[in-house]
């Protein structure tokens, strides 16, 4: 019986998604980071090192921002 009513309790508690999406957006908003503005030095210096990974197989890793 005590098994069944933890079952209830986790269904219950697992049927209020609002609860988590709101922690979700509480914690994204935490570690956001503000979008750099870059130079235009900045931008071709990116661009350059793309285009040399293209070249030579390089492995690069990319950050992007979408929507903070």
């Amino acid at each position: 019986m005590d098994h069944y009513r933890g079952m209830k309790k986790w269904r219950a508690f697992a049927s209020m998604p609002e609860q988590y999406i709101g922690l979700q957006e509480v914690i994204n908003k935490q570690v956001e980071v503000p979008q750099p503005l870059l130079t235009e030095e900045q931008m071709e210096q990116i661009n350059f090192t793309l285009i040399e990974a293209l070249h030579t197989n390089k492995q690069v890793y990319l950050t992007y921002y979408k929507n903070g």
